[in-house]
């Protein structure tokens, strides 16, 4: 699914092409809720990576959990989950969500 159906806000110029893999066996969402007019939400099943576009500032939120519950189980800094400069300019789009 493309980012380009949320894409970061215009007012934020500090945007990191990030990169985040769920190492569990679980099912999990992940959501971006501490930034203003936006929000970005992924299911990520066990073992599937998932590439998005994100300001500087903004935190992911890892829930995991069964059926009909789901607990926070972790906040990571999306500075900590940035590709590095050197990656292809191919690779560092506002259209990816892998």
């Amino acid at each position: 699914m493309p980012q380009i159906l949320d894409p970061v806000p215009q007012d934020h110029s500090d945007r990191l092409t990030c990169t985040y893999l769920n190492y569990t066996s679980q099912i999990q969402v992940v959501r971006i809720t501490d930034i203003k007019n936006w929000y970005f939400e992924r299911v990520v099943f066990p073992g599937q990576r998932l590439l998005f576009v994100a300001p500087g500032e903004a935190h992911l939120e890892i829930h995991t959990g069964m059926m009909a519950s789901a607990i926070l189980s972790d906040t990571l800094a999306c500075r900590d989950l940035a590709i590095p400069d050197n990656v292809p300019p191919a690779l560092r789009s506002d259209t990816l969500v892998a």
